[in-house]
């Protein structure tokens, strides 16, 4: 049941950067105008981190904008609407089998995301917690994890797709968070990049915010492709 060997059809290969983008570089853009340039099918995998508010809003913390939330709450927000737009365009320009890493919080992960990928030809196969090793905010249990959806476009399959087996569902990794205001677990994007892709296929970062996914690539020899409003 298990494969260490790709045995689908790679991405089309990309043999320039498109037309105003750069390869592994930190680009400052919206994201939904770096996906309208990707040709379809070429990403092997991509990491989406939306902007949303969620929990934040439902709780009401008196204290936030204080200390360390005060970077987060000038982070320009994404709708729910602007939310699926990116979704749709990072299904079109995934290869057929393709992943996607959908970063989520508890809220959202409890009280549903399929109107994200309504119409979309992704589907959940899988979900990894990331334990922080850090207490966070919380009217009853304090959050320590964020979330990752693992989508898959069809056609859905894990065998010849999927080659790391020891990646577990529960991942422990602290980050320095003097790389941003969300970093996110360099290791465990590692590991997924290599599960699902193979040296120099591309991966896709439209919000990537500390540009986590770019050193994942860079030590994997992986072709990075991001950007983010901030630069």
């Amino acid at each position: 049941m298990y494969s260490a060997e790709r045995i689908v059809p790679p991405p089309a290969p990309l043999p320039a950067a498109p037309a105003g983008l750069a390869f592994g570089a930190r680009l400052k853009m919206d994201g939904r105008n770096m996906l309208a340039r990707i040709p379809a099918g070429a990403a092997a995998a991509a990491f989406f981190d939306p902007q949303y508010r969620g929990i934040l809003d439902r709780q009401s913390y008196g204290n936030e904008g204080e200390k360390r939330g005060r970077r987060r709450v000038l982070l320009p927000q994404m709708t729910q609407d602007a939310i699926c737009e990116f979704v749709s365009a990072l299904d079109r320009v995934l290869m057929p089998s393709g992943h996607l890493f959908l970063w989520m919080d508890k809220f959202h992960l409890c009280t549903g995301f399929g109107g994200w990928i309504a119409g979309t030809g992704l589907v959940t196969v899988d979900m990894i917690t990331w334990n922080k090793q850090r207490m966070g905010m919380g009217y009853r249990t304090r959050r320590c994890s964020e979330h990752l959806v693992v989508l898959q476009k069809a056609p859905r399959r894990a065998k010849g797709v999927w080659k790391r087996h020891d990646i577990p569902d529960v991942w422990d990794e602290r980050v320095d968070r003097s790389h941003g205001v969300h970093p996110k677990p360099v290791g465990l994007q590692e590991r997924l990049i290599e599960a699902v892709s193979a040296p120099g296929d591309l991966i896709v970062d439209p919000a990537a915010g500390s540009f986590s996914v770019l050193r994942a690539c860079r030590n994997q020899g992986r072709t990075f492709l991001g950007c983010d409003l901030n630069g």
